[in-house]
């Protein structure tokens, strides 16, 4: 019996040591812990990080787009002074074809400019009727708006 003592008293004194070691954290739990620890914060900078980086990002993006819509409107601009001075070049053709197939002008004397869609008629003519109908003609062809007749007459002599 005593044997059987000391058999319980062997077996509670193990319960008992069991359960104050289970109690304190052994340096596998400790390393454990502080394991998770780290990998919490380290996924926490991550996060941070990739959320700085979508700002960068974005904010780049925004700059990107906004240069795209400058470029885009300054090519605009350049296309619509190119279709005007296209158009012009047209209308001074032919204005000068008119003037040139109209008998009694002496077509030679007289120059053409035109300036989004004003025409301008400058050099000699030899009478006010020829004058006259250098405008008539000119202020007849498409996509002329206005003309100015600065053509001078000459006196006769």
């Amino acid at each position: 019996m005593y044997i059987d003592k000391m058999k319980l008293a062997a077996s509670v004194m193990t319960l008992a040591l069991g359960l104050v070691a289970c109690e304190k954290p052994t340096s596998a739990e400790k390393a454990g812990e502080k394991m998770d620890q780290a990998a919490e914060r380290a996924g926490d900078k991550m996060d941070q990080a990739a959320e700085r980086a979508g700002d960068k990002m974005d904010q780049t993006a925004e700059k990107a787009g906004d240069k795209m819509d400058q470029t885009a409107e300054k090519l605009s601009e350049q296309t619509t002074k190119t279709g005007t001075v296209l158009e012009d070049t047209s209308i001074t053709t032919k204005v000068k074809t008119e003037i040139l197939n109209e008998p009694g002008l002496k077509s030679l004397d007289i120059s053409v400019h035109t300036v989004s869609g004003v025409v301008t008629l400058t050099g000699m003519v030899d009478s006010q009727a020829s004058s006259d109908k250098a405008k008539q003609v000119a202020g007849a062809v498409s996509g002329v708006h206005q003309v100015e007749n600065q053509l001078i007459v000459k006196s006769p002599g």
